[in-house]
């Protein structure tokens, strides 16, 4: 799901931290990138494993991604940036809504066996994203709000655009409503 992460996440944090000059990019990775570590290693795995929920699901992964963060920077620009792709992992994990795979969420410390998806093969898992409505709720949702903020940041504009691919900032106002 990833218009759901995306969305969600940096929805979440304009809204939370209400800073106008937050790097966006690092908290769209960040919601993204328990999906890029685990997807890998589940598609060829199926078998062993029957969950795309793995390593990347689980605290220890996104406990590790913050200590990692705090111990390599130091203040300034990129420890913030970096603190965002932190915050991402941790939002991924809520937005799953791992606490309903306990196994997996508080892996290895509940056993070495992560939750299983409850489908035989990939195919069905897919087949399943498809046709889940739930699944598509929350696409459409995150896609509205990342087409809502595309508005009223003005990034048709190149300019507008441009900045936000060097910057990661957009020119949004954040309600504070």
């Amino acid at each position: 799901m990833l218009f759901w992460h995306i969305g969600a996440s940096v929805a979440f944090v304009r809204y939370a931290f209400r800073d106008p000059f937050m790097d966006l990019r690092f908290i769209a990775l960040g919601a993204v990138l328990s999906d890029l570590v685990d997807l890998p290693l589940a598609i060829p795995l199926w078998s062993e494993f029957e969950s795309v929920r793995l390593v990347g699901h689980t605290t220890v992964f996104a406990v590790l991604v913050m200590v990692v963060v705090l111990v390599a920077t130091r203040r300034g620009l990129w420890r913030k940036r970096l603190i965002l792709l932190a915050t991402g992992v941790l939002l991924h994990l809520a937005l799953d809504a791992m606490w309903q795979n306990p196994e997996t969420l508080w892996w290895p410390f509940l056993g070495l066996e992560f939750a299983s998806s409850g489908f035989g093969t990939y195919g069905d898992y897919v087949r399943d994203l498809f046709t889940n409505p739930w699944v598509w709720a929350g696409e459409v949702a995150g896609l509205a709000y990342l087409v809502a903020l595309w508005r009223k940041a003005g990034l048709s504009r190149p300019e507008a655009r441009e900045s936000f691919i060097r910057t990661g900032v957009v020119s949004a106002p954040i309600d504070r409503t």
